[in-house]
Formats: C-alpha cells, sequence, structure tokens
C-alpha cells in the first residue's frame, strides 16, 4: 500500500525537488503539491493525506504554524534549511526533519522511517470485516467511528449525507451517497423510508400520520417504501 503523500513549499524548485523524489520512490503516492499550507489544508479536507513533507519558514503561516491548526495532522516530514526549527519540529512528534540542501538517499531514509511506522500501526489494528457494530466515516478532515446504535436517523442531500447522532447537537455531514451508506448498514436495524431518508428502527419512539417523528424532526415514509415499513410495524405491533 502507497502512503498518500503531499509536498507544501514555498520556493518552487524546492518543491519540484520534493515532488520528483516523491514520485520516484515507490511506496510513496504524490497526492498534491502546494506552494501554500492554506491551499492544502482546502485538499485535506477533501482527500486523505498520510504523510506531508512540509517546509518551515513560510510567509502568513509557517509548517508550525499549520500543524497547530490540524485536530489530528497526519505524519509529518519538515523540509527546510534552518536548523533552529529542529527541536520544535520534533516537539510536534516529527517523523523526521530534514535540512536543505538534502539528498535522494537523506529523504529516503526520512520516509521509510513514515512507511515503517504505517506498518507497524496497521498491524497492532485489529483484524475485522464488516460488522454490525460500528464503522468509520470521513468527515471535513477527520475519520470518525460512528457506532450504529447511536444513529437515529440519516439524511441525503444530493452528494452529501447528513448522519445524525444521538447526543450529539449537528449531524455529521460527509460526501457520500445514501446508496454507499446504505450497503453498510446493518439490514435488520436500519430501513430506508424515503428517497432522502434511512432510520433507526430501534430508535422509533413515535408514528404519526405516515411519518416517523424525531424529536421536532418528520421524517415521511414515501409510497415506494410504505410496504415494508408497513411489514416491520406489523411484526412488532400489539
Amino acid at each position: 500500500m502507497k502512503l498518500k503523500t503531499i509536498a507544501i513549499d514555498d520556493e518552487p524548485l524546492a518543491l519540484k525537488l520534493v515532488c520528483d523524489y516523491i514520485s520516484k520512490t515507490p511506496f510513496l503516492e504524490l497526492s498534491g503539491s502546494f506552494d501554500n499550507p492554506l491551499d492544502a489544508m482546502d485538499f485535506m479536507v477533501k482527500e486523505p493525506v498520510e504523510l506531508i513533507l512540509l517546509d518551515i519558514q513560510m510567509p502568513d503561516l509557517t509548517g508550525i504554524e499549520f500543524i497547530r491548526t490540524l485536530e489530528e495532522a497526519p505524519k509529518i516530514i519538515f523540509t527546510t534549511a534552518y536548523e533552529k526549527y529542529a527541536l520544535e519540529g520534533y516537539k510536534l512528534n516529527a517523523i523526521d526533519y530534514l535540512l536543505k540542501p538534502f539528498s535522494y538517499e537523506e529523504f529516503l531514509r526520512a520516509v521509510q522511517k513514515a512507511r515503517k511506522q504505517s506498518e507497524l500501526e496497521a498491524s497492532a489494528l485489529p483484524s475485522l470485516e464488516a460488522n454490525n457494530q460500528f464503522l468509520f466515516l470521513k468527515s471535513e478532515y477527520k475519520i470518525r467511528r460512528i457506532n450504529f446504535n447511536d444513529i437515529l436517523y440519516i439524511e441525503g442531500l444530493k452528494d452529501y449525507i447528513k448522519v445524525y447522532v444521538h447526543g450529539e447537537e449537528k449531524p455529521i455531514l460527509s460526501l457520500n451517497s445514501m446508496k454507499a451508506i446504505e450497503a453498510k448498514l446493518p439490514e435488520d436495524k436500519f430501513m430506508r423510508v424515503h428517497r432522502s431518508f434511512i432510520v433507526n428502527l430501534e430508535k422509533i419512539d413515535t408514528i404519526e400520520r405516515s411519518r416517523i417523528v424525531f424529536g421536532k424532526t418528520y421524517i415521511p415514509v414515501s409510497d415506494q417504501y410504505k410496504d415494508k415499513f408497513q411489514e416491520f410495524l406489523d411484526k412488532n405491533f400489539l
């Protein structure tokens, strides 16, 4: 598996060199290159990034300041011409610190540390197939674990879904389709009742005039799904 990698440097020649190094390294995938951290930040909201080759001394926002803005930073290798930043870089749990100008050999040693750490993290994870307890969902630039038992309902909005979770004021917004998430949900717990809604059957307390009530929200049961929903009610009706 290749590490999805981006490079950030305000110096064009330095940025090109790092990108060339990334491209020639078999276990790295160059996902993007940026001459400022703000553009990289926008990219990371939409795309997963596992490793950043990051310059420190940049206008507007330094590499160190950029990392401090991230709630969950990926693996970082700092690339800079200033040795004085080394201690600060390691305080931020950087994988390595490359002092410019650096050779491909030095670069390779640094990124191999990132690969080794990723392999150790992967081996520490339990081997799990699809399960009926939780799923992981990308939201903004984070990956959220969502327990199925906590989901109240899911709303589809064009290319996005909103997952309403018990105990959270705002829904979790994710770039996903209703079809994709429906395929991951346990069929015995969840049911699609409308083109735009999937409900957790175990969380239904009130039904009013063919509408499912969650607090102040009324979810309609459309004609397309009415028979299946009625079958569920009949099985559990006294």
